[in-house]
């Protein structure tokens, strides 16, 4: 199926270009947007202003006490209206440093009220509620962007530094702003929000106001990622969003902290990874915590890789955080094999919608409860094994049974290997044999629906014994199987999204069990 969404926005006239000439340690000294160059002065500079000044202006011109500075808002109206001309709006009017308007714009929001400061920035719709953050952190691989701004082009932005929704790179620290900017291209934290618009659209709920931004480096671990640069421009993401609501008179709230790092980690054991990523969520928790935000929900997908380009040491890596995150409430969206890859292994257009539609409906799912002692009840869980046993004598025919025991939200269903939707099928598959076993069937034991029973054609033998799933190369026959469980989705483009079980390794025990 083609995906409608994919298509690239038209750019809309009244989103004009601006940028920064000089930038000090502590803002933007001198900037321009579509009105003309902008200046920065301080406080100092503008007590002495309004002092000459008091006695100058005329009878009838002079502020008033309560500050409202609508009167002298003439020239910033006829700016606005310049801009605006060719659109479907009316009622514009001047309030404090803000512009508002009335109008009909280009995008999937319909006719509603919007504003801009006279400062710049972008034209802002009018939202209830918070203005709402979706920040990320991660490698290289999580600056991927979509050109063209959002469906949404006045409720999807970012801050006004002339970065857009992807960050520094690791390059420079942020800058400190409070002012917003419109998207130029999609992120998967843009395209979260661009969900979570649809499904509230969809539903003639309110429309909130989404602030977006990604940091990444070039860090080669776990442990670098959580003491490098783009950690820190995160927090400085955060920080910039509370002031941007405080200016626009709204609380601010963090919905998700997107986690996209690991065919990066290069150095390191399963357990530094781990331990690693654990640390870096301490440290934005406890940064977000003096910002006054709450605790932030992190999701995550489980990478699977290419066959070719993806380690055991990197599934295992990814496999202990899933089911140990140190206390965090960390959800893993999705394995990322149900998501097909270009011919650079980076996600397809329709892919990157479909992972956005799974970390926003993760999230959703994780903030409607409470933090559960129990993971298993705290609203989300992509279905994940935690034990293989093999039955201590066999069967009668000679076969041996392998009990792979689950931990899912709901009952576990076996479908064909290439259902998921990727480019590769998945299945399991006996790591380390030496005795040449086969796989005869893969069923789900009638006496507990998140047990599995794989049934051998013989008993393993190997000096390391592992079952493998969901990742490398695919197995042929009966054994190529793909595990999900009853929860699913309707994507915008008519696929139906599936919650499929996160890739493993696991050792192979001997159980106590009879066949």
């Amino acid at each position: 199926m083609t995906d409608k969404r994919e298509e690239t926005p038209v750019v809309p006239a009244v989103r004009a270009g601006h940028g920064v000439l000089v930038r000090a340690r502590n803002g933007d000294v001198i900037a321009y947007d579509s009105t003309g160059l902008v200046m920065r002065l301080a406080d100092k500079v503008i007590d002495d202003i309004a002092l000459r000044l008091r006695d100058r202006l005329p009878v009838g011109a002079r502020p008033s006490a309560s500050g409202d500075a609508s009167a002298a808002g003439a020239d910033d109206l006829e700016s606005l209206e310049a801009m605006l001309d060719g659109f479907d709006v009316w009622n514009i009017r001047a309030e404090g440093e803000w512009l508002r308007f009335s109008g009909r714009l280009p995008g999937r929001q319909g006719a509603r009220d919007f504003r801009r400061n006279r400062a710049g920035g972008a034209i802002l719709a009018e939202a209830p509620g918070a203005l709402t953050g979706i920040l990320g952190l991660g490698g290289p691989r999580a600056a991927l962007a979509s050109p063209g701004g959002a469906g949404y082009p006045f409720h999807i932005l970012a801050p006004a530094d002339d970065i857009g929704a992807v960050g520094h790179a690791g390059i420079e620290r942020a800058a400190r702003i409070d002012l917003l900017a419109a998207l130029r291209e999609m992120t998967h934290e843009a395209l979260m929000a661009e969900a979570c618009l649809d499904w509230q659209m969809d539903k003639h709920g309110s429309l909130p106001l989404f602030v977006t931004r990604v940091e990444t480096d070039s860090s080669t671990s776990a442990a670098a990622l959580a003491d490098g640069v783009a950690l820190e421009n995160l927090l400085l993401a955060a920080a910039n969003l509370k002031q941007a609501a405080a200016r626009l008179g709204k609380p601010a709230r963090i919905f998700a902290v997107t986690l996209d790092f690991a065919l990066e980690a290069l150095e390191g054991t399963a357990t530094d990874y781990r331990d690693g990523m654990i640390r870096a969520m301490d440290k934005i928790s406890t940064g977000l915590a003096r910002l006054g935000f709450e605790r932030p929900i992190f999701v995550a997908r489980l990478e699977a890789g290419r066959p070719s380009l993806i380690s055991d040491r990197i599934i295992d890596a990814q496999w202990e955080l899933a089911w140990n995150a140190g206390g965090h409430r960390l959800v893993i969206s999705a394995p990322s094999y149900m998501f097909s890859l270009d011919a650079h292994d980076r996600p397809t257009p329709a892919a990157r919608r479909h992972m956005a539609e799974m970390s926003a409906a993760a999230v959703s799912a994780a903030a409607q409860r409470a933090l559960e002692p129990d993971p298993l009840l705290d609203g989300w869980r992509c279905p994940v094994f935690h034990l293989a046993e093999l039955d201590q004598r066999p069967a009668k025919d000679g076969s041996v049974t392998l009990r792979v025991i689950g931990r899912a939200l709901g009952d576990l269903d076996l479908t064909p290997g290439n259902a998921p939707g990727g480019d590769q099928a998945v299945g399991f598959t006996i790591d380390g044999d030496t005795s040449g076993a086969s796989i005869l069937s893969v069923s789900i034991d009638a006496k507990d629906s998140q047990t599995l029973l794989i049934k051998l054609d013989r008993r393993p033998e190997g000096g390391d014994l592992r079952l493998r799933y969901g990742y490398g190369a695919a197995p042929d026959g009966v054994a190529r199987v793909a595990v999900r469980d009853d929860w699913q989705l309707g994507a915008q483009d008519g696929r139906i999204l599936h919650r499929w079980a996160l890739p493993c390794r696991l050792p192979i025990h001997a159980g106590g069990a009879a066949s």
